[in-house]
């Protein structure tokens, strides 16, 4: 059990605190799920991409997707090896092609014929044979929050099938692009198993299709999007969410790609922040404290629900909404949470904001990034310094 109360007393507050034994065992009950064919789990960094987090999954075998050049100079610096990498994403800026086919990565995932123009031109000005994948969209309903739904035609990542066969016949035929994957991801928080179900069995027949004319696919890219429980979800089981997948590829002997973050690191992880004080209008309690949506982005940004509990627990309890001190109305934690009468210096706990929590996170209001501090073994160390003021003017100062 990790004590809050005396982690906020020694590293202060806002703070992300991670559970590192339960990142390990939610990653290894995946890896376990798949092992029944080749597979590789190529966490998905922008979840959360602290270097330490990285450098814990790597030790586990962990390979890494990744949307920036960035992110996969994280995951080299923390031990990732380069045949594990994998570059997603639909805005890819040429010299991030560039540096990706010289760094010699797993594959690229094209998500257009644009894109496939620019590695095609990158890779014959290097004198290289960029290893490809192409990004499938099987216009599949995800049934998840529409900012993160991915698989739908109206979105604006991948391309049909029809598209697909005729990206992969030129890049067959070119001297510069080599097609070894094929990938789907049709959104993020899936809690129903049936849509990925039915999209690996679309780009699996696909699959097959393409190694009938002689097109060499060695790896199914199935994306993440495993669903954590926030609130009250049915989330799919890691056994079951594999088993769907292998049900499709009978007669395909690939590498299995599966890109999971929230579900690694979501539940694992804590916000913390302190109450400032009460306040009462007509209608309505607020409590205000130091951690806003500078810190912990999704509620202002998707309506997303976290529980919230107050670390003192001794009194009736009454609807409040947590707010924080950032100068937008769209600015909480929760809303009309059924919360305790709080104190000064109250702690209250937001969890399941390992994902999508720090690496969201921004100076807005010139407010420093909180401290990440990780929990193993029943020992807390930091594994990312409070931010200071004057980190945030470093890189504008000189210039007075």
């Amino acid at each position: 059990m990790v004590d809050f109360k005396k982690l906020c007393e020694k590293y202060d507050t806002p703070l992300y605190v991670y559970d590192f034994n339960k990142i390990e065992e939610n990653f290894l009950s995946l890896k376990k799920a798949f092992k029944a064919r080749k597979s590789i789990i190529s966490y998905a960094i922008k979840a959360n991409s602290n270097l330490s987090v990285l450098k814990k999954l790597a030790s586990l075998g962990s390979g890494a997707d990744c949307v920036s050049i960035g992110e996969i100079k994280r995951a080299l610096i923390a031990g990732i090896p380069k045949y594990k990498i994998v570059f997603s994403g639909v805005g890819k800026r040429d010299e991030e092609i560039r540096e990706a086919l010289e760094l010699d990565i797993l594959f690229i995932n094209l998500e257009s014929e644009a894109e496939m123009d620019r590695v095609e031109e990158i890779a014959k000005s290097l004198d290289k044979k960029a290893r490809i994948s192409i990004r499938v969209n099987p216009d599949i309903d995800p049934k998840t929050h529409p900012y993160i739904s991915t698989g739908l035609s109206e979105n604006k990542f991948g391309v049909d099938i029809e598209s697909a066969k005729k990206m992969y016949l030129r890049a067959n035929k070119s001297s510069y692009l080599e097609p070894v994957g094929i990938h789907f991801h049709i959104g993020s928080q899936l809690t129903d198993i049936e849509p990925i179900k039915e999209a690996s069995r679309i780009v699996a027949d696909l699959t097959r299709a393409l190694i009938n004319i002689g097109i060499e696919i060695k790896f199914f890219d199935i994306g993440g999007g495993l669903g954590i429980v926030y609130k009250d979800e049915k989330t799919i089981k890691p056994y079951d969410y594999a088993q769907a997948i292998f049900s499709n590829l009978k007669g395909l002997d690939l590498t299995v790609v599966c890109e999971p973050g929230r579900y690694i690191v979501g539940n694992a992880g804590y916000f913390l922040t302190k109450v400032l004080y009460e306040k009462r209008t007509k209608n309505k309690r607020f409590i205000i404290v130091d951690g806003a949506m500078n810190d912990l982005l999704r509620p202002s940004l998707y309506k997303a629900y976290h529980k919230v509990e107050v670390l003192r627990n001794d009194e009736a309890k009454s609807k409040a909404d947590v707010v924080g001190p950032v100068c937008e109305s769209g600015d909480f934690l929760a809303k009309d949470a059924f919360l305790p009468k709080t104190k000064h210096n109250d702690i209250i706990v937001v969890y399941s904001a390992g994902a999508y929590g720090f690496v969201m996170s921004s100076n807005y209001n010139t407010r420093p990034r909180a401290a990440e501090i990780a929990v193993e073994d029943g020992k807390d160390r930091v594994i990312r310094d409070r931010e200071s003021f004057e980190d945030l003017i470093a890189l504008e100062k000189k210039y007075l």
